[in-house]
């Protein structure tokens, strides 16, 4: 009653592309606009929640001018007022980290795994993680993660505020 559930579809490992962050937002949007809706769980089927994103230079999705069109529709997730419960199972990694962070709320397994593995990658971290990461685990913890490509555990997650449920 009065709940969504938006589940990504992309198993085993859920990358996001363009078209699956334009289908989130959309997705959020349309709830937002749905009176009875008064909170939204994003969940997804397979191993991981969401394995990063897909890096191709061969996808078609690429960036072309000054504006990245993941990005733009990243940032149509953060404008809604229902609350959002991420669900993570397996890895929640780079922009997966991002899409749990667009949620108020993460629940986590304890097979869950969180990491912002740019620095690993050789670039700049995205998907607004250099804003809201330090807002929930504060500036030092997430430095720590953000410079060093530290991927936490289920566990840890918890106690630094990454998640705020475990469950079985």
């Amino acid at each position: 009653d009065h709940v969504a559930t938006v589940v990504i579809d992309r198993g085993p490992d859920n990358y996001i592309d363009v078209g699956l962050a334009a289908g989130i937002a959309d997705s959020f949007e349309q709830l937002e606009a749905d009176i009875a809706c008064r909170a939204i769980v994003l969940a997804s089927n397979g191993k991981h929640f969401c394995a990063g994103a897909r890096l191709s230079r061969a996808a078609d999705d690429l960036p072309t001018g000054d504006s990245n069109p993941l990005y733009d529709h990243v940032a149509r997730m953060f404008t809604g007022s229902v609350p959002i419960v991420a669900v993570v199972q397996g890895a929640a990694i780079g922009a997966g980290l991002g899409l749990a962070l667009a949620a108020d709320f993460r629940v986590a397994g304890p097979d869950a795994r969180f990491g912002a593995t740019f620095a690993r990658l050789g670039f700049h971290q995205g998907f607004g993680l250099s804003a809201t990461l330090p807002r929930v685990v504060g500036e030092q913890r997430a430095l720590e993660m953000l410079y060093t490509g530290k991927r936490v555990k289920a566990a840890e997650a918890f106690a630094i505020g990454l998640c705020d449920r475990l469950v079985d």
